[in-house]
């Protein structure tokens, strides 16, 4: 007899405000404990000390977390001036200071440096594997650790404003794996000074934005009256929508039988303008993510929502 999950079938994205100091993962495991989901997972990590727009998936939303993995993402962040840190933001030590302070105009004379298909090399405290092992961890046992530069997209990075002489707040929208203390610790050498980043706010995680977030406090305050439950599930925001750039396709009730079987189809309607992943629909509820050939479909992610 197969084992009875421990839960409730929650389905959906939770767009949470992800406070300061509080990490990724437990964040997960709070808002998954606040609606008793069954399973729950994230769409791209938050460091502690950044805060903003954190995806959570809960129950066959996680099945859709790889698309969002893979969004466009946007920042807020803001950097000092004249001091580096060895971990590249306000939680490690000084290491390296400058008297040297960029003017607003060699800041923004910079920045094009730093848009397109651009070569980074991550903070050596970052989360990437060495031989198995964590740089941060081996940072912090004081090891000698050498990462690889990588590429990255960076799509845009304005001046927002200069905050005093010793700051600026910056605006950057970018691609995966894009580490923003490396950003603000090159376009410091770039202008013949260091830098850290004092303050890390995500505002955008394609396709959901910074207007769709909601607080722990706020979950906590509908958690805990019956009477709010219902706007509690309100936040909920639907699988499907993880999924906006992908085709969808309406099928019928037989076929919809056969995808859930794991099964190969051709559908009763004309695929042959749709080639590559198309989501599968019946009565407005999502089945599966298929694989089209512009004839046949064939399930790659078949989804429990009904």
């Amino acid at each position: 007899m197969a084992r009875k999950k421990r839960g409730n079938p929650v389905h959906g994205w939770i767009i949470l405000d992800k406070p300061y100091d509080l990490g990724s993962t437990q964040a997960v495991s709070i808002v998954r404990a606040i609606f008793k989901a069954q399973k729950a997972g994230h769409g791209g990590t938050l460091d502690p000390l950044a805060t903003g727009l954190l995806p959570i998936a809960l129950g066959e939303a996680t099945k859709t977390v790889p698309y969002v993995m893979d969004g466009e993402k946007q920042y807020e962040f803001t950097v000092k001036w004249g001091e580096q840190t060895d971990t590249d933001d306000v939680e490690g030590d000084v290491i390296i200071t400058s008297d040297n302070r960029p003017t607003e105009v060699e800041i923004v004379a910079a920045l094009p440096s730093f848009t397109g298909l651009i070569s980074q090399v991550p903070p050596k405290f970052s989360a990437i594997k060495i031989n198995g092992k964590r740089a941060y961890d081996l940072a912090r046992a004081g090891e000698e650790v050498v990462l690889k530069a990588r590429d990255i997209q960076v799509d845009s990075l304005e001046l927002v404003e200069i905050v005093d002489q010793d700051s600026a707040k910056f605006q950057i929208t970018c691609g995966k794996g894009t580490y923003i203390r490396s950003i603000a610790r090159d376009l410091a050498v770039q202008l013949t000074t260091v830098a850290h980043v004092t303050h890390l706010k995500r505002i955008k995680v394609a396709p959901f934005g910074k207007n769709q977030m909601i607080s722990l406090d706020k979950l906590r305050e509908l958690s805990h009256s019956a009477a709010d439950l219902a706007e509690l599930f309100a936040s909920l925001i639907s699988v499907e929508t993880a999924l906006d750039d992908i085709p969808a396709l309406a099928i019928n009730q037989n076929e919809m039988n056969e995808l859930k079987m794991g099964r190969e189809l051709i559908p009763q309607n004309s695929i042959s303008d749709l080639l590559g992943e198309v989501c599968c629909f019946f009565e407005g509820t999502l089945i599966a993510i298929c694989e089209s050939n512009g004839i046949s479909l064939k399930p790659k992610r078949v989804f429990n929502i009904i």
